[in-house]
């Protein structure tokens, strides 16, 4: 939970939040309208999240519109983003590279030239070389995990750092999200991340539903509301000219995943051993997170998974209504 003196920091104030119809956007739109803020999305997805807010369906690599969106706000939250599998991100990765590093660079200079207040960008878990746990400061020597989409995530790390050595801005917070899943996540079956595709395959009723590995991998999964929090939290505090981590602060596996579905969901599933799991571990320490802008986590892998099912089940078509920068 955030602490009500710094939900009402953003009483009155103009927020612009890019990416606010996203999976972590969303709920920070809401948390903000919630607090009185003046709140305006843009996006490409042709969705209204919240009718307290203004929605604006905007191209953010037109920097003449970043300029004029981001002019008399006193926040911005840096959320927009692309998401898909790690097949799409391997077989288009132009799709990824090329807007991101277009809207990523539009935004910060425009919250620049307009000296917005404060700013935090939503970087990712992709920016990191590969590791089995994430530690800031640590794994930042070779190549991010996710090429592509990792470099045009550290480039724009790279341009507030370099805000930061030439005109000694400190107003620019940074964090790296790790896997986020929660209501409004991505369910194109296309190029969805594991915990949409388990869902969608699981409404579907295939029988059993098969999975690749032995069910060992670990990973951070983060419910979307929580990381929203600290999103929050990182432009209120500031994140010290670094970044922080923003994970759920534990590891859980494929196996442990599937079993807490089927938990409350009735489907059979099996593991292709035959296949390959993934690398072995990948988990978030977010002891610097808690350290710094007090993030807390508290959402349970099963209260999260309930929550994201009961949403898909009432929005399965949203996927069509959002921006698809794969379709060729």
């Amino acid at each position: 939970m955030i602490h009500v003196s710094v939900l009402k920091s953003f009483t009155s104030k103009n927020v612009l939040i890019t990416g606010g119809t996203g999976l972590i956007g969303r709920q920070v739109v809401k948390i903000l309208c919630d607090a009185g803020a003046n709140v305006r999305v843009v996006s490409l997805d042709v969705l209204t999240i919240d009718d307290r807010a203004d929605h604006v369906l905007g191209d953010l690599t037109d920097f003449n519109l970043c300029k004029e969106l981001t002019k008399d706000m006193d926040f911005v939250f840096h959320m927009a983003g692309i998401k898909g599998s790690v097949e799409v991100t391997k077989s288009k990765p132009a799709s990824f590279f090329v807007p991101l590093l277009m809207f990523n660079t539009n935004v910060l200079e425009a919250c620049r030239l307009n000296k917005v207040q404060k700013v935090v960008y939503t970087s990712s878990i992709g920016a990191y070389s590969s590791a089995e746990v994430f530690r800031e400061g640590e794994n930042q020597e070779g190549a991010p995990m996710d090429m592509f989409p990792g470099w045009a995530k550290r480039m724009a790390e790279l341009q507030v750092q370099a805000y930061q050595k030439q005109y000694g801005l400190d107003n620019f917070a940074v964090v790296r999200p790790c896997n986020v899943y929660g209501p409004g996540d991505n369910f194109d079956p296309e190029n969805a991340m594991v915990i949409p595709t388990l869902m969608f395959r699981i409404h579907n009723k295939e029988n059993p539903v098969v999975v690749w590995g032995d069910g060992s991998a670990v990973r951070d999964f983060a419910y979307s509301r929580d990381v929203a929090e600290g999103v929050i939290l990182a432009l209120h505090h500031g994140t010290q000219g670094g970044f922080v981590n923003l994970g759920s602060g534990t590891g859980v596996t494929i196996r442990e995943l599937l079993e807490t579905l089927h938990s409350f969901l009735g489907f059979n599933y099996e593991f292709d051993i035959s296949k390959p799991s993934g690398f072995p571990k990948r988990v978030m320490d977010i002891s610097l997170a808690r350290e710094r802008i007090h993030y807390n986590p508290t959402t349970s892998l099963l209260d999260g998974l309930k929550e994201t099912w009961e949403w898909f089940i009432h929005n399965q078509d949203e996927y069509l209504k959002k921006k698809n920068y794969f379709k060729d």
